[in-house]
């Protein structure tokens, strides 16, 4: 799998006051949503009447949708993984191929976790309705990525987003080449 075509290095954040779960989720939507902006050919996903009624943008409505996808997945069990790393994934018609958002914090938050330890490592992923086979693949490498020690310790170490972008993209080729 290449992380480079799951995640752009402006879908890195590294923001100190996130609080909750809530707003780590909603922050994920925002750049999900954005990432779609990016990735989408003009596909408004709301008609022209739709927006006028509700004043919300076609990015505004997907953020919303976005958030509620990860808020129903947390429903049926939070995507923890322990260690300070959790996974928040969903799959939707919104998304034509599979998209990624990082969110590192500078104080853990409380994300359900098995092991009761505050979560500061969260990767998010949006992927289409189709992609049953593909989306258990990705989580498995995201899984396998962040069950890494050392790297989840290079990326807790480091605070600037371009750095660690590319620390995402680098263990992929240093785990191949292992």
């Amino acid at each position: 799998m290449n992380l480079e075509n799951l995640i752009s290095s402006n879908a890195v954040i590294t923001p100190s006051n996130i609080k909750s779960k809530k707003r780590a989720l909603e922050l994920l939507a925002e750049t999900l949503a954005e990432r779609l902006a990016e990735t989408t050919v003009d596909t408004p996903s709301a008609t022209a009447e739709q927006q006028t009624d509700s004043n919300e943008s076609p990015e505004h409505l997907k953020t919303l949708d976005i958030f509620q996808l990860l808020t129903e997945r947390e429903k049926l069990g939070s995507t923890s993984m322990g260690h300070g790393v959790a996974l928040p994934h969903a799959r939707t018609e919104l998304a034509g191929t599979a998209i990624a958002a990082f969110l590192k914090l500078d104080k853990g938050i409380d994300f359900d976790s098995p092991d009761q330890q505050a979560t500061d490592l969260i990767f998010a992923l949006l992927v289409p309705e189709h992609y049953t086979d593909k989306h258990l693949k990705i989580l498995a490498s995201l899984a396998s990525l962040f069950s890494d020690e050392d790297f989840c310790k290079t990326i807790r170490n480091t605070s600037n987003s371009q750095k660690i972008y590319e620390n995402l993209i680098n263990w992929q080729l240093t785990s191949q080449a292992s």
